[in-house]
């Protein structure tokens, strides 16, 4: 039986992230070979117990949290370049806004794939350019007091701030309650982790447009 579209997605986004977690393995067992070192197994194992729940929790909250926004082609490829809720997210969320589609939709998956997969091809290039070109230097801008220093205190504000302004304008109705939840809970607990905080908030979100949905506001 002929593939369609999303029985293709689906096998080399499967075929891709599989490839990605080998690669990444690959790299410390190769060293570890090479150099004739290996991790203690008992040091290895008490340090994972601390980390991974956390890891775990984070890792299916974020699937739950970003397939849905993004469809499968978008989320294949935003797990395996990473940066997601930076950069991968926002530019799926404005490519699908500006070409007027929605998410889940045939429309959405094409326009979600190809705007994460030139986000991460771009991204590859800047960062290519960046480091080539700004390597000599880049120590002294980043010191403290430097003159630029402020400025890279601020990238991550400056980049989720423009992204709320034209949310905010459009559906300021929506932004209200999920907003107000996430400071609430980052006042109780700072150091939360984004991924956990997102999914709060996306629930709140929800939770308020059912309803503004039954009170006639929207």
């Amino acid at each position: 039986m002929k593939k369609n579209y999303m029985d293709r997605v689906h096998l080399w986004g499967i075929f891709w992230d599989i490839g990605a977690i080998i690669c990444l393995l690959s790299v410390p067992l190769i060293v570890s070979v090479s150099l004739g070192e290996f991790p203690v197994l008992e040091q290895l194992l008490s340090i994972l117990v601390k980390v991974m729940p956390l890891y775990i929790v984070t890792g299916v909250i974020e699937v739950l949290t970003f397939v849905p926004m993004l469809g499968a082609g978008g989320a294949y490829l935003s797990f395996v370049t990473g940066n997601i809720s930076n950069l991968k997210l926002p530019c799926g969320l404005k490519a699908m806004e500006s070409a007027k589609v929605k998410a889940n939709t045939e429309e959405g998956e094409v326009i979600s794939t190809i705007s994460i997969a030139t986000s991460a091809i771009t991204t590859t290039i800047i960062i290519a350019v960046g480091v080539l070109a700004f390597s000599p230097f880049i120590g002294k801008i980043t010191a403290e007091g430097s003159f630029f220093k402020p400025a890279f205190d601020y990238i991550l504000a400056a980049l989720f701030g423009s992204l709320l302004a034209g949310y905010f304008a459009k559906h300021w109705k929506i932004i209200i309650l999920p907003l107000v939840v996430g400071v609430i809970v980052l006042l109780f607990n700072p150091s939360m982790v984004a991924g956990t905080l997102l999914f709060i908030t996306i629930v709140a979100a929800v939770a308020g447009v059912g309803v503004l949905y039954k009170l006639k506001w929207l």
